[in-house]
């Protein structure tokens, strides 16, 4: 199928919107139930091939171990036990309150107990209503969530050629749900000074100096999808730093700067996904210039660090 289709936000934003919440209601139920990552890398989605998953959650919560998967193909979330057993309902004519007391059911009916321990949305606007009163977000399109999957797909191939080229401390290429933007970070390991007063989310994802990069969907302060880079702590200069292809841009953006590709440029470009491979490598050099690093020991050309197979 076509590289990048188009999936301008306006065109889906209320099934974005549902959606938004019910992987919020899952992903709450895999902060719950998993063992503590640095990072938060235990918390995201990783893709399956027909959409998204928990991966084998349990055990940290004394509880059976069992899967959360959204399939994107047949328009369900599908629930599973380690022993085989499988649940599942349609995501199609379910508001959030609907999705929330359906999820717990589901997995009740299997011997699971689940807990949120804050059930409600996180960092959303109506962060203060519980899931179970949520009746407003009730729109699910399947064919703009097909899209939204097979976006997150083929931008995940892309992140992961990017993520090939470095031999350092990095994270997966994954999905979060707080603000569903599919990511891949490079860590310097270098303790990062925090003020005291940054909550606890904050503290543990910027505990090291990093450099991010992914892919959104667009929200309503930047109401278009993008690729997105940013350094943090952000080092003195950064948005005086070179960017490639010509249509990235230095964004500011919460007392900081994003370096940002527009989707719909990407896709305008003669080889879009060389275009965005241009973009990340340019924003890594940029970040990592102006922080310090050592970006040449820090290279792994083409996923490879066996020092004999490149002689060869």
């Amino acid at each position: 199928m076509e590289l990048f289709p188009p999936i301008p936000l306006a065109d889906w934003q209320d099934t974005k919107e549902t959606l938004h919440r019910f992987a919020q209601v899952v992903g709450k139920i895999r902060l719950a139930g998993s063992m503590r990552r640095n990072h938060w890398w235990n918390v995201p989605f990783h893709l399956t091939g027909r959409g998204i998953t928990t991966r084998p959650t349990g055990w940290a919560d004394g509880g059976p171990v069992f899967t959360l998967d959204f399939d994107f193909v047949g328009h369900r979330l599908v629930a599973a036990t380690l022993d085989g057993r499988e649940a599942s309902f349609p995501l199609l004519g379910r508001s959030v309150a609907d999705f929330h007391r359906d999820t717990l059911a589901t997995l009740a009916g299997l011997g699971v107990r689940a807990e949120i321990e804050h059930p409600r949305p996180f960092d959303l606007p109506d962060a203060a209503r519980p899931f179970a009163e949520d009746t407003e977000h009730a729109a699910y399109d399947p064919a703009k969530a097909l899209r939204y999957w097979q976006v997150l797909s083929q931008v995940a191939l892309v992140l992961e050629e990017f993520a090939a080229r470095f031999s350092g401390k990095s994270s997966p290429v994954h999905h979060f749900w707080h603000t569903f933007d599919i990511a891949h970070t490079r860590f310097s390991d270098r303790v990062a000074e925090l003020p005291p007063q940054a909550d606890p989310v904050t503290r543990e994802a910027y505990s090291r100096e990093v450099i991010s990069f992914g892919f959104w969907f667009g929200d309503d302060e930047f109401p278009a999808p993008a690729f997105y880079s940013y350094t943090a702590p952000e080092p003195a200069g950064l948005d005086g730093e070179p960017l490639d292809p010509p249509a990235a841009r230095w964004v500011p953006r919460k007392g900081s700067h994003l370096a940002v590709l527009g989707y719909e440029e990407a896709r305008a470009a003669a080889d879009p996904r060389a275009a965005v491979l241009d973009f990340f490598e340019s924003a890594y050099l940029a970040g990592a210039r102006r922080a310090g690093w050592d970006a040449a020991a820090l290279a792994c050309p083409g996923g490879i660090t066996d020092p004999y197979l490149p002689a060869r």
